[in-house]
């Protein structure tokens, strides 16, 4: 019988890196900037980070980070605070992970897991857990709103998502709000300005698209086309979309003052910034670390 190839534990060669992310960051940084941060410097492809799982839709490179930082908080290398800022610890600064203390680390707590769901390690429950661990969203409050989200948002007519980006951007102070009766791919879906101060007012116009995956780079050229060649004169571009880009799509914004790309990810967490269109819930998890203390006590 051929052994299946195993994926169960890829996330664990994450472990290492995103102390060393930390590190580089001076001690915190947001999910968002680690993984870049990873990305860039493993030089992790395009095809790696947008790819989903096929059950759930999840990207897996975030979700990944996101298990392999649960851990790094189990075994007290990172602090537990709150989403949105991973810390390293004082521990975690001194501690350098190679793949081999990875996975030490990882069993550990697996069988921990075990221990505590059957009250004797159980090798049926510890194979459980670790076939789950990468299909199974890690947080519901953290993964599994963005999931839903997107999905909402990519299922919107054209016109309507058109709207809703309009209408976030007010959210953000900017105001008249113009969309555009004729979009199309290349062009304008809508005008906004934003008043920076008593003296100075930005004007944009902005492009929505409803991707689930890669926006295409050709796209963006385009965009940008349409900035260079409108009657209208703006000082800003938006190009907005619930997909991703391309690392070199990142590269032509970073030599264009003048485009801003809003990818899914940002879309989301600027509608959770100001609570537009979702609600805000509490998750209580289990502090492995604290029950830890308990568990070897007869």
């Amino acid at each position: 019988m051929t052994k299946k190839k195993s994926r169960k534990t890829e996330f664990i060669k994450w472990f290492g890196p995103i102390l060393d992310a930390l590190r580089d960051f001076g001690g915190s940084a947001t999910p968002k900037e680690i993984m870049n941060w990873i990305a860039e410097k493993l030089n992790v492809d395009d095809e790696t980070l947008n790819e989903r799982y096929e059950k759930s839709g999840l990207l897996k490179f975030p979700n990944q980070l996101a298990w392999a930082r649960q851990y790094l908080v189990w075994e007290e290398l990172l602090a537990a605070s709150k989403r949105g800022v991973w810390t390293i610890s004082l521990k975690g600064k001194e501690t350098h992970l190679d793949e081999k203390k990875a996975h030490e680390i990882f069993l550990k707590w697996v069988k921990i897991l075990a221990d505590l769901r059957k009250g004797v390690q159980s090798e049926t429950e510890v194979e459980k857990i670790i076939i789950t661990q990468e299909e199974d969203e890690l947080d519901g409050s953290d993964t599994k709103i963005q999931l839903s989200l997107l999905e909402v948002l990519q299922n919107l007519s054209p016109i309507g998502f058109e709207h809703l980006c309009g209408r976030l951007l007010r959210e953000y102070n900017f105001e008249d709000i113009e969309i555009s009766q004729q979009s199309h791919d290349g062009g304008i879906d809508g005008y906004a300005n934003l008043k920076l101060n008593p003296f100075v007012n930005m004007s944009v116009y902005f492009q929505c698209k409803r991707y689930s995956g890669t926006v295409p780079t050709e796209k963006v050229q385009a965009f940008i086309g349409v900035m260079e060649t409108n009657k209208r004169s703006v000082e800003k571009g938006l190009l907005i979309t619930t997909g991703s880009f391309a690392k070199a799509a990142i590269e032509i914004e970073k030599n264009n003052i003048k485009l801003e790309l809003i990818d899914g990810d940002k879309l989301v967490q600027m509608f959770e910034d100001v609570e537009l269109g979702v609600k805000p819930k509490t998750i209580y998890e289990p502090d492995m670390t604290f029950f830890e203390q308990y568990r070897e006590k007869k």
